[in-house]
């Protein structure tokens, strides 16, 4: 198509991407334009293709349960109102033939890109090939890919995320303490964050009572009765690693269920409004995350798609950085949702990744 830059082509031909990230969360089946709840910051003088039509964009998503995706969707309809793009959003919730078909369905729409945001790699991974045979430019975010030739792959740092925070639980409980992992094979940020773990507890000399956890389309409450059973199982334990908000907060009501919350301390990955809720109430065992701001993801996205339509991307991958935030500190700060808490630590915006002259950052 005319706004597809001779630039994308070139770039992709090339492209050798190590497979990044699949957070593989359950998802929502609609397909509807994008709008902000916001009132939309347009940004003026913009270069080819954005300065003639609204550029076609679809957003084949895989959303999951909690306020993390409906952030990160928000961050990208934001940024892609704001420079003209008109984003068609399908969404199927937790089912993998649904995805595969909402792809299919937005590759025969012929758009100017495709986002692919989240997804299983067995059903997702050959459509995403059928698209870029069909010319049509790709960027994928937490898709782990076998073959990421010809695709713009983005990620959160998932290793630098698990270290941040797995510092603070060695430096809190110490070597040689009893821990144990509430998450699950077959997602890769999850084992890539567990192969971090791993490496944590050989070093610091972790006792390592139990690895259970779940991904469900209800993650927090189904992984409630598996933590229960195994702080049962397993007396004198002292923390818990539980890299995925949502299991990060069943495995808080476990805890506190069982009257643990002194004894036994939480660590998560990823922030939203909810999570910080549960973070800084009275006697939470949840003490420390590490995370990204969604919505600054989400847009950051949508900012990596344009540079490279407009020909102004030389990267084939890139990574959103995060940041480790404890509970002490919300508390000091009197941090209560994301908003405030990026104006206490504005890197979360992420104004200074993947942006133009002419492409600020701009979240929902």
């Amino acid at each position: 198509m005319s706004v597809r830059s001779h630039r994308w082509a070139a770039l992709v031909a090339t492209a050798g991407i190590a497979a990044l990230a699949l957070t593989g969360c359950a998802q929502q089946n609609t397909a509807a334009p994008a709008a902000s709840a916001a009132p939309v910051q347009k940004v003026e003088n913009l270069p080819s293709p954005f300065d003639g039509e609204p550029v076609k964009v679809a957003l084949v998503q895989q959303s999951g349960a909690g306020d993390f995706f409906t952030a990160w969707t928000a961050g990208a309809k934001a940024q892609a109102a704001a420079i003209n793009i008109d984003l068609t959003v399908y969404d199927a919730r937790n089912d993998n033939a649904k995805q595969a078909s909402d792809l299919e369905q937005a590759i025969a729409a012929k758009p100017d890109a495709i986002i692919v945001d989240h997804g299983q790699t067995d059903t997702i991974e050959s459509h995403v090939h059928d698209a870029v045979d069909a010319g049509i430019p790709v960027i994928v975010y937490d898709l782990a890919l076998k073959d990421s030739t010809g695709v713009i792959v983005t990620s959160q740092s998932d290793a630098s995320m698990a270290q941040g925070v797995l510092d603070q639980l060695v430096a809190d409980v110490g070597d040689g303490a009893k821990v144990g992992l509430a998450s699950t094979d077959g997602f890769a940020p999850l084992e890539r964050r567990k192969k971090v773990w791993d490496e944590v507890v050989a070093e610091h000399g972790l006792d390592q009572l139990f690895f259970t956890g779940k991904v469900t389309e209800s993650t927090a409450t189904d992984n409630i009765p598996l933590i229960d059973a195994a702080l049962k199982a397993n007396p004198g334990i002292q923390a818990i690693f539980a890299p995925y908000d949502e299991i990060t907060k069943g495995v808080v009501q476990a805890v506190q269920q069982n009257n643990l919350q002194d004894k036994v301390k939480v660590y998560g990955i990823d922030i939203s409004n909810a999570d910080i809720e549960v973070m800084t109430a009275d006697g939470s065992p949840w003490v420390a995350t590490s995370a990204t701001d969604p919505s600054a993801v989400g847009a950051g996205v949508v900012r990596a798609l344009a540079l490279s339509l407009a020909g102004q991307l030389d990267e084939t991958s890139v990574q959103f950085p995060a940041i480790t935030i404890t509970r002490d500190f919300l508390l000091e700060k009197g941090i209560t949702n994301v908003a405030q808490l990026r104006e206490a630590e504005p890197s979360l915006l992420l104004s200074d990744t993947v942006v133009a002259d002419w492409l600020p950052a701009i979240s929902g």
